[in-house]
């Protein structure tokens, strides 16, 4: 798409305000035909939803791309970057509330599993992800990098549950009975409910000291606990502890967590540097804690 651009840019800055029409359209024509929103499935392909949604698209492009035309400036990687934040522009102004219900209720108009409802469904999800109409509650509550892991993962659950009940949205129901309302507000509760989530993980993955002592039931004069078991994990004398690990990340060992945790760095700090969720780390390490316990206690 950037090699079909370029000139066309060029085109488009060089021409003479009476040319220049010809060059944006075609300049919109390319990015058109990278976008997925408004494409009709093959059942049904004069779907006026669909149609609509298209037109509305090609309209708000060729307005982004002529407010933004001048600031190409040519430079390497440049092509990609200016096509990006058109398309991004182009987008939040056609999606709007009233754009994403006639989706919703194209959705609802085909039986549950239908190539139909798939398929409005799919177009559905990709225009709430990219009208900059999702909102993002509850951020001031929560450290920066701590919201991104809990906000993706409350949102992906909210996308689901779009999927699973669509049925459930009422455009007659609710605060000016706007799509995105009902969305936003289950956005809300989800991300509420998962940070219970993450705290009964994190109540119930981590061994302290205590944990240990009732693993190995030790007599009152034995030395720290905690100190020998982490002493045993970082020398890892079988090279057992080292090389299990979470699946397709050979970096986020059971070693690895286990001293960053003897270090006493929150899950959400180790879920921060391996890009990996805390359920999946804290569950992970509790399985490992279970599947090694034999030989704490034999250690200890």
């Amino acid at each position: 798409m950037d090699l079909e651009l370029t000139p066309l840019l060029h085109q488009a800055q060089q021409a003479t305000p009476a040319n220049r029409a010809a060059a944006l359209a075609a300049i919109v024509a390319v990015l058109m035909r990278s976008q997925r929103l408004g494409r009709p499935g093959p059942e049904a392909p004069d779907n006026p939803v669909y149609q609509a949604l298209r037109d509305r698209l090609q309209q708000q492009m060729l307005v982004a791309a002529t407010a933004a035309v001048e600031q190409y400036q040519g430079d390497h990687g440049a092509v990609s970057e200016w096509s990006t934040v058109v398309q991004a522009t182009a987008l939040q102004a056609a999606l709007t509330d009233d754009q994403l219900k006639q989706l919703a209720l194209e959705a609802q108009r085909h039986p549950a599993r239908s190539p139909q409802r798939q398929h409005a469904l799919t177009q559905l999800i990709e225009a709430i992800r990219r009208s900059g109409r999702l909102a993002h509650p509850h951020r001031s509550k929560f450290t920066p990098a701590f919201y991104d892991l809990l906000y993706e993962e409350a949102l992906n659950q909210t996308l689901t549950y779009v999927c699973r009940k669509i049925e459930n949205y009422d455009p007659e129901r609710g605060t000016a009975q706007k799509f995105m309302n009902w969305v936003n507000f289950r956005l809300d509760r989800q991300i509420l409910d998962c940070r219970r989530e993450f705290n009964e993980q994190e109540t119930q993955e981590l061994p302290n000291l205590n944990d240990l002592e009732a693993i190995a039931a030790p007599s009152p004069e034995t030395p720290s606990l905690a100190h020998t078991v982490r002493d045993y994990i970082a020398t890892d004398p079988d090279d057992q502890f080292r090389t299990t690990h979470i699946r397709h990340h050979p970096e986020a060992s059971f070693q690895a967590i286990a001293l960053a945790r003897f270090g006493e760095r929150s899950w959400e700090d180790i879920a921060q540097e391996y890009a990996i969720k805390v359920p999946t780390l804290s569950s992970f390490f509790q399985r490992c804690c279970d599947k090694f316990a034999p030989q704490f206690q034999r250690l200890l």
